[in-house]
């Protein structure tokens, strides 16, 4: 529970409307879909996160679909996000994955996606690997 907590803290940094409950509803329900939760702790506080599945379609092939991403703000300057792209990159190829695709973003990280090859296509950030 307290992890709940801590994803739910810098989670609604991205999704502001989002209540407690509604957001632990939305995992138990995701779990479904073999929703993966990962983070960057400093001791006991999360500062990165990141939500994933193993995706696979036609146009994407088999790809890491990243649902949500986020650096709590107070972290910003500091590589954490860098470090969990990173991260998601040797994830989404142990995985067998040709790409990883993030959906949910800060715009303000456009420069930082772009730095690390993912590019901009059709309102996601993509990237072969």
């Amino acid at each position: 529970m307290k992890e709940l907590e801590s994803i739910y803290c810098v989670l609604s940094q991205l999704y502001v409307s989002l209540s407690y409950d509604e957001f632990e509803d939305l995992v138990y329900d995701m779990r479904h879909v073999d929703y993966k939760m990962f983070g960057i702790m400093n001791g006991e506080i999360l500062i990165t996160y990141a939500g994933v599945v193993i995706g696979t379609n036609f146009y994407h092939k088999r790809h890491l679909v990243v649902f949500d991403f986020i650096t709590d703000e107070k972290y910003e300057a500091d590589r954490y996000g860098i470090m969990m792209l990173d991260y998601l990159k040797d994830y989404a190829k142990m995985a067998m994955c040709e790409k990883i695709v993030i959906q949910n973003y800060f715009s303000k990280n456009d420069e930082v996606y772009k730095k690390n090859g993912f590019e901009k296509l059709n309102g996601e950030f993509v990237k072969t690997i």
